[in-house]
């Protein structure tokens, strides 16, 4: 039961940071767009690592930002690859 409970509440957490990620992108490339004060690479870097990682891809992809920077376009692929293995070690530890 605790496990279920468990496995609901990072489900959600990870809806919610990917959904956050996605639009975070989305809104860097608007400011980009109107000369505006950007979010820093690191924060948007930042929000993969803490699980946003699918987030990032699918900003980078819909909004087409940062895909000519290397960092981005390996470290996001780099960084869900790494989310998901821990995510199946964590669900599927049986």
């Amino acid at each position: 039961m605790k496990e279920q409970i468990f496995q609901h509440i990072v489900l959600i957490y990870l809806a919610v940071i990917n959904v956050v990620t996605f639009f975070m992108y989305g809104i860097d490339k608007w400011k980009a767009k109107k000369s505006k004060w950007r979010i820093r690479e690191t924060a948007l870097l930042g929000l993969a690592v803490l699980g946003g990682s699918i987030g990032a891809w699918l900003g980078m992809k819909v909004w087409h930002h940062k895909t000519l920077h290397k960092k981005f376009r390996y470290g996001v692929p780099a960084i869900i690859i790494i989310q998901l293995t821990l995510i199946f070690c964590l669900l599927y530890e049986h």
